[in-house]
């Protein structure tokens, strides 16, 4: 497939700000028990807007869009702390400042290799950005040896490989917040070649597919979230774990995690 076939096939699976509007103004009619999505002039006129502005926002159009407004939209919509980040992201394309790599330098790890370790005997690793592994102690090893791969990735593993549909009970939900993860990433770095890359993999799977079509939801980790894990290699009974995740201060790019 061409580069610029599959950016475009991208593009058109990718929902846009105007897609994730009308499906949070329909949530929002049911979360405010109205049976129907909230009309487009109740936005617009609780964030002091018009209904046209609105209306071509669900279009399509971006118009200059400052921080107050923004903010009055996240709360009509009773958008949650990641559904407001994705809203900024696309409005404005505001991250946090992160200084950039040196070209032609790897990033030193050493340190953050030294805590994996430490967290034994917990399994403990580190990902990219597009959630490659970069890391790991040897605990998680032992409890998930696809680690050791070379190309060893998190997203990839956990949605199209038949390994993690046995082991991770109630595969389905865990899957779909996997893509609404995707989802968040991709907003907040559009042009990321490996994120692209990574989308196009699983989207080939066609319950993934279904799954990434079915919703619009936004999700920036699974910090604090319970997982329940049949391992019995490492255990006969079922494994209840919960993850933690860290952002290392140095590496704003990486994802620090923890299986306790």
């Amino acid at each position: 497939m061409p580069p610029e076939e599959s950016a475009a096939r991208r593009a058109e699976a990718l929902p846009g700000l105007n897609v994730l509007l009308r499906s949070w103004r329909s949530r929002a009619g049911t979360r405010l028990g109205l049976g129907k999505p909230l009309p487009q002039v109740d936005v617009a006129g609780r964030v002091g807007m018009s209904e046209r502005w609105y209306r071509d926002l669900e279009r399509g159009t971006l118009p200059r869009l400052d921080p107050r407004v923004l903010a009055g939209l996240a709360d009509v919509l009773v958008l949650d702390a990641d559904e407001r980040a994705t809203l900024y992201l696309y409005a404005l394309g505001g991250t946090p400042y992160v200084a950039p790599p040196v070209p032609g330098r790897a990033p030193d790890l050493h340190a953050l290799q030294e805590l994996l370790d430490r967290q034994m005997p917990r399994p403990a690793y580190l990902t990219d950005s597009s959630w490659n592994v970069i890391g790991h102690n040897r605990a998680m090893a032992e409890w998930f040896p696809w680690v050791l791969a070379p190309d060893a990735n998190l997203i990839r593993w956990g949605l199209t490989s038949d390994e993690a549909r046995e082991q991770m009970l109630d595969w389905p939900q865990h899957a779909r917040m996997y893509l609404a993860m995707v989802r968040f990433a991709m907003a907040q770095h559009p042009d990321d070649p490996g994120l692209a890359a990574l989308l196009t993999d699983v989207l080939r799977d066609p319950t993934c597919r279904r799954f990434w079509q079915e919703r619009t939801c936004v999700v920036a980790n699974r910090d604090g979230h319970l997982f329940r894990l049949r391992l019995p290699h490492v255990s006969p009974d079922v494994i209840d774990a919960v993850t933690q995740v860290l952002i290392p201060a140095g590496h704003q790019g990486l994802r620090f995690v923890v299986v306790n």
